[in-house]
């Protein structure tokens, strides 16, 4: 059995899907609709962690975003899209590798918690996890309007990583993006990567992508 990821319709494994893309390795994908917003049952059963992404490769079965895409990487993809220590740019590549999941996800996370509890706006605890997130965008944004990618001027899979944060997953944590004009034009940058568009093609059939300022409209709003 050859390279086989499994995908749970809008979620951060469209990301492995998009790497395969990236560096032309051979895989298959399973796709999974949600229940409720969550995986199936058989999406749950096949690793104890029980959230996207999970991936096979012969025996070895993998989740968690970074340890599936450093895998097949290093594995399938000779290391490409990761820097190496020589190069002048790898500490500025190992910061944003690990910022979107470590630092971005969970600060967007905490605001959307914070906001759908009902805290007032002036609770101390809403107000924390709120400049997280706007920290985290402002940093970004700064980030971004002297580089064209996150680790300089090479695309890598510190991009990979960070991408689902702002796009698809608007479509569960609402935000706008109307403020950080370089955020946008760095989307539009993905947009115009044919192996983006061929991934989310295959991960998410008809599904809108989200690379403007403002999230898709939720059902109420429709």
């Amino acid at each position: 059995m050859g390279l086989l990821i499994h995908h749970l319709r809008k979620s951060q494994s469209e990301r492995i899907v998009w790497l395969c893309h990236e560096l032309s390795i051979p895989h298959d994908t399973k796709l999974y609709d949600r229940v409720s917003l969550a995986a199936p049952a058989e999406y749950k059963a096949l690793h104890p962690l029980g959230t996207a992404p999970i991936i096979q490769d012969g025996p070895v079965t993998l989740a968690e975003s970074g340890a599936c895409i450093e895998y097949i990487a290093h594995k399938h993809g000779q290391g490409r899209l990761f820097l190496k220590p020589d190069d002048a740019a790898y500490a500025d590549f190992l910061f944003w590798w690990h910022w979107g999941n470590a630092s971005l996800l969970p600060a967007l996370a905490r605001a959307h918690s914070a906001r759908l509890s009902g805290l007032d706006a002036a609770h101390p605890s809403r107000t924390i996890a709120e400049t997280r997130e706007s920290n985290s965008l402002r940093i970004l944004e700064d980030r971004l309007r002297e580089n064209t990618w996150l680790a300089g001027e090479e695309f890598t899979a510190a991009d990979l990583m960070a991408v689902f944060s702002l796009t698809t997953l608007r479509y569960f944590i609402r935000y706008s993006l109307g403020e950080y004009p370089s955020i946008l034009e760095y989307l539009e940058r993905i947009n115009g990567r044919k192996a983006y568009r061929d991934a989310m093609r295959e991960s998410d059939p008809g599904m809108q992508l989200v690379l403007g300022p403002e999230p898709p409209a939720s059902d109420e709003e429709k």
